[in-house]
This record gives C-alpha cells, structure tokens and sequence, in this order.
C-alpha cells in the first residue's frame, strides 16, 4: 500500500507543477475603474461590452430641436458599480457610465420595417471620482477612434444639464427600467425630474 502510494506521488507533483504554470500563464485580471495616461486624460475602456448593459435609446435629443441624425445609445456600467448600486441605491466612487453611440439603418438584409445598428460612431464616459474632480463628476468625449480623451471643462453643458435633470445623482435613471426600481426601494429617486416638461 504504502509503495503504491509513492509511486503515485511524482505524478501529483506533476500535476501541481502544471496547475502553478497555467496560473501563471493566465492573463491579468481586467481592471474596469478608470486609468489615466501622464497628462490626466482618461483611456479609453477597451473591454466595456464585456460590462453590464443598461439600456438603449434610439433618436434621443434633449434639445426640441430636430436632429438630422438620429443614432442607437447603447449605455454600460462596470458589474461591481451595477452591483454596489443594487445593494444601496448610490454609485460608488470611480463608476463608470459609458455610453456607444451607434449608426442606424432600415435597408439591409431581409429587413422591411424599423432600425438596427451599424458602425460605431462614438462614445461618451462619465466617471464618479471626488478625488479628481471638484464637482465629483467627470465627462469625456471619445471619437471612433481616439484612446484618451481630456475632461470636458468645469461648467460643460453635460455636466449641467445632469446636474439639473438627473434623477439619481448625475444618471438619468428615470430613462432606465431596470434602475428606476433600486432607486426607488432606497429613497434617492428624483420623481420630480421624471415630469415632462414642454419645449420652449
């Protein structure tokens, strides 16, 4: 009994052994806070589809003017914020809203009636981080293409207009149906900021 035991044991080192090195071989643990190059301008997230989805709008424009192109918004936020946001109704520091916006077409395909996404067209970050900015909240704006993006300047019309309108915090909860309940069940909904307000 005892000799089958050692005979076995070269093999169980073995086995440890290759653990260890597909351990070590496995690939860093993605990081979804935000990261900022030397001068202070935010990375663009890279892995945010990977994040979880909040919600899409199709043609939305806060402004009561017509807009000659009407895009898909497609809004994600990192799972642990989303998470921390379900156990307490608040986002905590260094969430991340990101929203896609996307092209849209009716022709295509074996499509007869309505809209569906093509190529991305841009994206927007807002980050929740009191140590980088005095109003607690930052906004960036990102092309197709561009890998860091400057915060928007204090005062910026997207900032403002979260400020006045949001009814959680600087999100506009009010336009997500999944949120809309948490926020509620916690005492932090804005109802005032869900009325309807006439164009002027």
């Amino acid at each position: 009994m005892k000799t089958a035991q050692i005979k076995k044991l070269p093999g169980i080192g073995l086995v440890a052994a290759f653990c260890f090195l597909q351990l070590a071989a496995s690939p860093e643990p993605k990081v979804l806070k935000p990261h900022y190059d030397e001068k202070g301008n935010l990375i663009r997230p890279s892995d945010y589809r990977e994040w979880m989805f909040l919600s899409s709008g199709y043609g939305m424009n806060y402004s009561p003017a017509p807009d000659s192109h009407e895009m898909f918004t497609n809004v994600f936020v990192p799972r642990w914020a989303y998470q921390e946001f379900l156990d307490s109704g608040k986002w905590p520091e260094q969430t991340m809203w990101l929203v896609e916006e996307r092209g849209a077409e009716s022709k295509g395909s074996i499509n007869k009636h309505g809209q569906f996404q093509t190529d991305l067209m841009g994206m927007a970050v807002e980050v929740k981080d009191s140590s980088r900015f005095a109003d607690k909240w930052g906004y960036f704006a990102f092309g197709n293409s561009n890998q860091s993006s400057e915060a928007m300047p204090k005062g910026n019309p997207c900032w403002s207009c979260h400020d006045a309108h949001a009814a959680v915090e600087h999100t506009f909860v009010q336009f997500y149906p999944t949120l809309k309940p948490v926020a509620e069940k916690f005492g932090v909904y804005n109802e005032s900021r869900e009325q309807v307000q006439d164009a002027k």
